[in-house]
């Protein structure tokens, strides 16, 4: 996969990294060119303003390590995305995919996080194949430890991945990147720590017969 243009749709910063970051080194390596949007923060009133600068500021460290091109950050506060306008999110992912015209988008999977929830419905609406959206080949949800699995089994939506992505290579680096965020990922045995991140990439690895994997749920592909 060369010459393509991905785009990652986060809802918070980290969540890019720890769903994609293995694939985004990867596919950075190969001369993609790749942007990061985000559309929520660590902002008043659960959080302060100094953490959401200090997070972006961890973001834009990590997605040096990993080869992002652009970064862009709207600030929304965290857990009240569901408060704002549908159409308001629903624009701001449809104006970047205009803009930017990828080739491949990878959205978060809609699990317990409400944002997730949110973000993952305006990607539906916004990656349509219609107008700007005809130039997406794959659209791809992925996963989030400490989110995505904590969904109701078989009540709820469940992630069961079709697409691997080998990241033998490129573990160290999203391993590195995950490690900028000193403010989000915390000792094992945490849900986001560094021990458990790197047991799902083993755990996803070995399902395809690799050391160390991404996996997602392709949502629609074209070819």
């Amino acid at each position: 996969m060369k010459n393509k243009k991905i785009l990652v749709v986060a809802p918070h910063p980290d969540d890019e990294v720890l769903g994609v970051g293995g694939s985004i080194k990867k596919f950075s390596k190969l001369g993609n060119k790749i942007d990061v949007l985000t559309l929520s923060g660590h902002l008043p009133p659960l959080y302060s303003k100094k953490d959401y600068d200090k997070t972006i500021s961890e973001a834009k460290k990590a997605h040096k390590v990993l080869g992002v091109n652009n970064s862009e950050f709207i600030d929304f506060p965290a857990t009240f995305l569901n408060e704002k306008p549908t159409h308001v999110i629903n624009n701001i992912i449809l104006k970047k995919i205009k803009n930017f015209k990828p080739q491949i988008v990878f959205i978060p999977f809609p699990d317990r996080h409400i944002d997730h929830k949110v973000i993952f419905e305006s990607c539906m609406v916004a990656t349509r194949p219609l107008g700007a959206g005809k130039s997406i080949e794959i659209l791809a949800a992925y996963e989030t430890l400490s989110e995505t699995h904590w969904n109701a089994p078989y009540i709820e939506n469940n992630f069961v991945p079709n697409w691997n992505i080998d990241i033998t290579k490129e573990i160290n680096q999203k391993l590195k990147a995950l490690n900028c965020f000193k403010s989000q990922i915390p000792p094992f045995p945490g849900s986001r720590s560094i021990e458990a991140i790197k047991a799902l990439s083993i755990f996803r690895g070995t399902q395809s017969g690799f050391k160390f994997g991404e996996s997602f749920i392709i949502l629609r592909k074209i070819s």
